[in-house]
């Protein structure tokens, strides 16, 4: 209790199961991130013979960084979420999926065109 009032000093209690249920959406942010990172990884670490060292590069780099992003940003939103929760504010827009949609939508791109040049 002591802790929830140093993060959050305003506002009431919600109900639990919105609590939870604001936790449950964190951690499949954090489940994503780690496909993310580990997508990057797996790029640098197994598609040597694919792609050109920039290329593969420079893709495992937008992976690990786009899974920086989301982890960072599902703990804010979980704090924005919570905080609007306890003073009964309409919940804050998620701007973090405008965001990864555009990167992963850019990747993507890229890695097609780089398959497609390479054929």
């Amino acid at each position: 209790m002591a802790t929830q009032r140093g993060l959050f000093r305003a506002g009431d209690d919600p109900d639990p199961r919105f609590t939870l249920a604001n936790e449950r959406t964190f951690l499949s942010w954090i489940r994503t991130a780690l496909a993310f990172v580990a997508g990057g990884i797996a790029v640098e670490a197994f598609t040597q013979d694919l792609f050109p060292v920039t290329v593969r590069q420079g893709l495992a780099v937008i992976l690990l960084l786009l899974g920086m992003l989301l982890a960072g940003g599902a703990a804010v939103r979980w704090v924005r979420v919570e905080n609007a929760m306890r003073t009964h504010r309409a919940l804050p827009i998620p701007l973090i999926v405008p965001i990864i949609s555009i990167v992963s939508a850019l990747a993507a791109g890229a890695l097609a065109l780089v398959i497609a040049l390479a054929v």
